[in-house]
């Protein structure tokens, strides 16, 4: 390896199986060794934190191909500092951004071909990775949203939920924007959001019987539980509902249980459709989604937004603010992609 670099760097890595982030984690050393064949070792400037690293922390992901200790972490940028001996195209000194798990970390291993190169370390890129390519994948192949159509957003200030808002209004649809706060009402306003509805100060049920008395074409739903009830009562005729998660049920041991009973009957009576989404299943349609983000970043009809935790007195910086930012996140006072600095 041509540049300097420690003996060795941290990482976070899950001791413990639990939903509990903090119980979960450790930092851990690792000792550096030369990237080997395709592979390339990048050095993070700035993590991703996602709702579902609490998922990953409780091993609900990966079943038993994984035994503890396991690393975490699903995205990060920084600057490439060493290359295998077989890479072909990426040098030393670019800078790139990668979903790699394992990501929470100083320094990680990524394959070349899972190595996404960008012109600057720009951390307003990191809204793109999960949370932009969950939003439009997720809306176009699973809900196969059309100009004019109704799509209702939930948690849409959030990390998904913001890049949703704004997929959904490029495509011609009227966006609604379900939030916490009077402050996330402003701020989907200033994404396009058609009808921002902050679920704290108005009935959902009420805006969407006199509003919406025709229902919902395309509902893409991550929060689960009583959310998940109410909206699905809404859903319109031919319409489609989307699960991109269930934030609110993430914290618990019961996450999975069923809650729709006579969920096949009541399909059937609107002819309507549910179907999940889990991001893993659509690697090669990433790509093309990353390149459309990009061109819409540059046309200026995509804004990404990212939350630090300035709000909180003191921004996210160094492995050991993960664990803040993680409870942050689940506090619902984030706004945007929350992310740590390296």
């Amino acid at each position: 390896m041509n540049f300097a670099f420690p003996i060795s760097f941290r990482k976070l890595v899950v001791r413990k199986l639990t939903p509990i982030f903090k119980d979960a984690v450790e930092i851990v050393q690792q000792i550096v060794v030369p990237p080997r064949g395709r592979e390339v070792l990048i050095k993070n400037k700035f993590l991703g934190i996602n709702a579902s690293d609490i998922n990953a922390s409780a091993g609900r992901y990966f079943g038993d191909s994984l035994s503890l200790p396991f690393d975490i972490g699903f995205e990060g940028i920084g600057e490439i500092v060493a290359v295998g001996n077989k890479v072909s195209e990426l040098k030393h000194g670019q800078q790139v951004m990668h979903m790699k798990f394992g990501a929470f970390s100083e320094y990680v291993y990524v394959p070349e071909e899972e190595v996404i190169p960008i012109a600057s370390s720009d951390r307003s890129l990191l809204p793109l990775l999960v949370s932009g390519t969950t939003a439009s994948l997720s809306l176009d192949k699973c809900g196969m949203i059309l100009p004019g159509e109704k799509v209702l957003v939930t948690a849409a200030a959030g990390g998904a939920g913001h890049i949703a808002v704004q997929w959904a209004k490029n495509a011609g649809c009227h966006v609604i924007g379900t939030c916490s706060s009077q402050d996330k009402v402003k701020f989907l306003k200033s994404l396009g959001c058609d009808r921002p509805i902050n679920y704290k100060e108005e009935s959902l049920t009420n805006v969407l019987r006199t509003e919406y008395p025709d229902g919902i074409n395309v509902i893409w739903e991550s929060v689960g539980g009583e959310i998940f009830n109410t909206l699905f009562k809404h859903l319109a005729v031919k319409g489609r509902m989307i699960i991109i998660g269930a934030i609110s049920q993430y914290s618990n041991e019961t996450f999975g249980e069923d809650i729709t009973k006579g969920l096949s009957t009541k399909l059937l009576l609107r002819s309507s459709t549910m179907s999940g989404f889990f991001l893993p299943h659509f690697t090669n349609d990433i790509p093309h989604y990353l390149s459309i983000m990009v061109r819409l970043l540059h046309e200026q009809n995509l804004k990404p937004h990212v939350d630090d935790g300035s709000s909180l007195g003191k921004p996210f910086t160094g492995l050991e603010d993960i664990i803040r930012a993680v409870e942050y996140l689940h506090s619902g006072k984030s706004k945007g992609k929350v992310v740590v600095s390296l």
